[in-house]
């Protein structure tokens, strides 16, 4: 299909890293972390399973969709040499150990 030739195209792709590009790349991160944000108050405020009257996209949907376009910006940011991915694993198990000792998200000890 063309979408799976354009994934493919892209794959093969390496982002410019001059200061330019880096300072678009982290603009548009900064953006996406925004709209992430407006959607987890409308999944808490209409709930997961609700439909936005307009797209007709269930709001956890649109939250998947959202959450992947953060991923897409953290992947370039890997690849231009900003951020690295051995850092990103260290502090996701971080933050998760922290959560064990300071939420309910893991269920208290």
């Amino acid at each position: 299909s063309r979408r799976n030739q354009t994934l493919e195209s892209i794959m093969n792709l390496t982002p410019r890293n001059n200061d330019d590009e880096i300072q678009e790349a982290l603009d548009i991160l900064q953006e996406e972390c925004a709209e992430v944000i407006q959607e987890v108050s409308k999944c808490r405020r209409f709930g997961l399973e609700s439909v936005h009257y307009k797209s007709g996209v269930r709001h956890g949907t649109q939250l998947e969709m959202e959450i992947g376009d953060v991923l897409a910006m953290i992947d370039i940011l890997v690849e231009q040499g900003v951020i690295d991915r051995d850092g990103l694993e260290l502090a996701s198990e971080n933050k998760k150990l922290k959560l064990l000792k300071w939420s309910n998200i893991y269920g208290k000890n």
